[in-house]
């Protein structure tokens, strides 16, 4: 074990003691969901077989391990001032060496992005920020690919942006220069919000051929692809193309003939029209090789959303087809002969293998943004989705009158779900974990994917808060949003078996009641549910009658203590209160807190400023395991011990933690008091620690390498000392363990 030790004076107000700061060396491995968001773009080395990469729009980018059958990601090192990077809008592989290779990061564009460049694969990444931002979480963010690297000279690639017009490098990414001589693709801001997400997302796709440059660009009713035989010094529309739509992909085969996929919008946003073109760079000529039209409707109801080919074969994807002119979920159609003759894949027939991700099987098809014919088989396809995306080694079987292709997940080591809550039981399972989108697991096992899939009876969507009784650990309770199409369930249910099986509640507080958050006594039988922008309710009969707590604010987060089971608390650290009830909940107290630094900063209006992510760990009390009364608020700005009393309200700082983004317990050294976990800033530094001695001193248990960008949470184990969990934005679960 490697340990770095420094001295530091840590005062409690009147109370001074010495204390040591570690540094612990951990391991850390993805609890695997697999998949759990939507992975916008695959690129393929046209070089090399077998290596590939994948971006996220807010979960990093992964480069395909063929020797582990897994894919990795790159881009762990990112730290939370840096998690804008965490979006990748394009990757560009050298056509000549694939081990260069170029990302251009960047969650939104009120941000600057940045642009990463190796050229060992990742194993060393030189960075270069750039003057303007990337969307990579945005609308159209499955259009592409935006940027790529010269065949004939490896320092030199064009970059399109969103709201920046199109850019160039001749020196390998270091330095940027706009291109002048590009025609402007800007569009004015809509002046209704409701119009944002029809509008363009820039420009989308740069191509070479040869010493040619293609370029396309999201917009319509006007030329939108463009080429330049000079150099980039001047560039000409090309005759004769589409205008009605927006391209959303475009490529080129291998015969010199570009296809473009068009729709009215850029997509993800709904789609009501497109099409898809074909156009011969020797000849100058366009032809409409659209799979499916209704043309008799006029406008199709649905678009295009992407298009790739290998040879003379091709694949489309669709997008809001769902239901329509007698298709079930969205399509994917195959040509082998340059979009003469099309075959649809999912229904003319096809199989499902969700053996790597369960949960998988209650979502629809959707979000076919990108689609790759693996340019050395064609029988090899990926398609992208919200859930990673699938892949399929037998595709020309579609052709054959009974040809059935088998696809499987393809997101083995992506992990991409947002944690918004995690519980850790005393016994039974390890983890319990509410995700945004597909719900929530329940973890016997913290290295393998839950077979069961994600929690149902009903499914949720987003589970926003999840918990359990402290001394009943076979209870458990979840609160959150049912999955679509499922409005008419309650979205809170309960389980009594640790989270394995779970019964929806009889009743909700109000027919809106949704969301928020969830604490359950140490028994179990009190309830508080705190409804997203709604009054705390009550229940002790599992969610069959309701009642409104009486003494407590609107939308406040409620805890219950771990020992003593008529306890709850609740906290208002900006308005300086502890809100607490001796009645199991059903009403409450309050008493000012003696909370020590500067007032929280106000706007104009005095409403508090954004204190970090509100969906994290700051701001919020938390019961100690084995301790009644015994208090931690983690504000966002400090950490505070309370030994609650009806006399006494004076908690102690911690005068070395000065910023917190999550806080929680962990299984103890000894059973006298558990560990405390929390990522920050401690002693001037930020990253993940953990405290054996009631916050005395503090071990760093991170490295520069890991670090995960946007972090949500964090929850010690409560069965095993030393192992620890970490609620990511976009990168999943992450648990880590001391290294022996």
């Amino acid at each position: 074990m490697k340990r770095k030790l420094t001295s530091l004076l840590i005062t409690l107000f009147s109370t001074t003691m010495v204390c040591a700061q570690e540094t612990i060396e951990y391991e850390w491995a993805s609890v695997p969901i697999t998949g759990g968001g939507f992975v916008p773009g695959v690129i393929f080395s046209t070089k090399d077989e077998g290596v590939r990469y994948c971006r996220t729009d807010m979960g990093g980018a992964y480069k395909w391990i063929a020797e582990k059958g897994e894919w990795q990601q790159l881009l762990d090192f990112l730290s939370y001032d840096d998690s804008n990077l965490q979006g990748v809008e394009s990757i560009a592989i050298d056509p000549n060496y694939s081990q260069h290779v170029m990302m251009a990061c960047g969650t939104g564009t009120r941000t600057p992005g940045a642009v990463l460049i190796t050229h060992d694969g990742f194993k060393t990444v030189h960075r270069t920020d750039v003057p303007f931002g990337f969307g990579g979480n945005e609308n159209g963010r499955g259009n592409g690919e935006r940027m790529m690297i010269s065949l004939k000279n490896p320092k030199l690639a064009y970059l399109g942006t969103r709201n920046d017009g199109l850019w160039r490098t001749t020196d390998d990414g270091r330095n940027w220069l706009k291109v002048t001589s590009f025609p402007d693709m800007s569009e004015p801001m809509p002046k209704d919000w409701r119009d944002y997400q029809s509008r363009g997302s820039g420009i989308i796709c740069t191509l070479f051929d040869g010493d040619d440059i293609y370029v396309a660009a999201s917009v319509k009713d006007r030329n939108s692809i463009f080429r330049s035989t000079d150099n980039g010094n001047t560039w000409q529309a090309l005759v004769g193309q589409p205008t009605k739509w927006r391209p959303t992909h475009m490529v080129m085969s291998e015969n010199g003939k570009l296809f473009v996929s068009y729709a009215d919008t850029p997509g993800p946003s709904q789609m009501n029209d497109g099409a898809v073109f074909s156009y011969d760079t020797k000849n100058g000529k366009w032809l409409n090789i659209t799979p499916f039209r209704p043309e008799k409707t006029g406008v199709a109801g649905f678009g295009y959303a992407a298009v790739s080919t290998k040879g003379k074969t091709l694949i489309a994807s669709t997008h809001g087809l769902w239901g329509k002119y007698g298709f079930g979920d969205e399509e994917l159609f195959l040509s082998e002969d340059e979009g003469k003759h099309w075959t649809p894949i999912f229904k003319h027939g096809y199989r499902y293998d969700c053996t790597e991700a369960p949960y998988a099987k209650m979502a629809p098809l959707h979000w076919m943004f990108d689609i790759e014919i693996d340019p050395f088989n064609t029988n090899h396809a990926i398609v992208t989705t919200g859930f990673g995306g699938w892949e399929t080694f037998n595709l020309l079987d579609c052709q054959k009158k009974k040809g059935e292709v088998v696809w499987q997940i393809m997101a083995k080591g992506i992990e991409e779900t947002v944690p918004l809550e995690m519980y850790c039981s005393p016994s039974g399972a390890k983890l319990l974990v509410g995700i945004g989108d597909y719900g929530g697991f329940t973890f016997d096992d913290i290295t393998k994917h839950v077979a069961e899939g994600s929690n149902f009876a009903p499914h949720f969507a987003n589970t926003d808060g999840i918990t359990g009784a402290w001394k009943k650990p076979e209870i458990a309770v979840r609160v959150g949003e049912v999955f679509h199409g499922s409005a008419d369930r309650r979205p809170v249910s309960y389980s009594v078996d640790g989270g394995h099986n779970w019964m929806e509640c009889d009743t909700r507080p109000t027919e809106r009641s949704q969301h928020g958050h969830i604490a359950v006594s140490a028994l179990g039988d009190n309830w508080i549910w705190t409804p997203n922008r709604e009054a705390a309710y009550h229940t002790s009969d599992n969610g069959r009658t309701w009642t409104k707590c009486i003494g407590l604010p609107q939308n406040i987060r409620t805890i219950a203590d771990k020992e003593n089971n008529n306890r709850f608390y609740a906290v208002d650290v900006v308005g300086r209160k502890l809100y607490s009830s001796t009645d199991g909940g059903r009403s409450f107290k309050a008493d000012s807190l003696r909370l020590g630094g500067q007032q929280m900063p106000m706007f104009g209006n005095q409403q508090p400023q954004r204190r970090g992510d509100n969906r994290g760990g700051q701001d919020r009390v938390y019961a100690t395991p084995g301790h009644e009364g015994d208090l931690w608020i983690a504000a966002y700005d400090g950490l505070y011990h309370l030994q609650f009393t009806d006399s006494q309200l004076t908690p102690q700082a911690l005068s070395q933690v000065r910023t917190i983004y999550a806080f929680g317990f962990g299984k103890g050294v000894t059973a006298d008091y558990p560990s405390l976990y929390l990522i920050g800033i401690v002693n001037g530094k930020y990253g993940f620690f953990r405290s054996t001695d009631k916050g005395c001193s503090w071990q760093k248990i991170n490295d520069d390498a890991h670090q995960y960008g946007h972090v949500l949470h964090i929850n010690g184990d409560m069965q095993e000392f030393g192992r620890v969990y970490i609620g990511t934005h976009g990168r999943g679960v992450i648990t880590g363990k001391e290294k022996k």
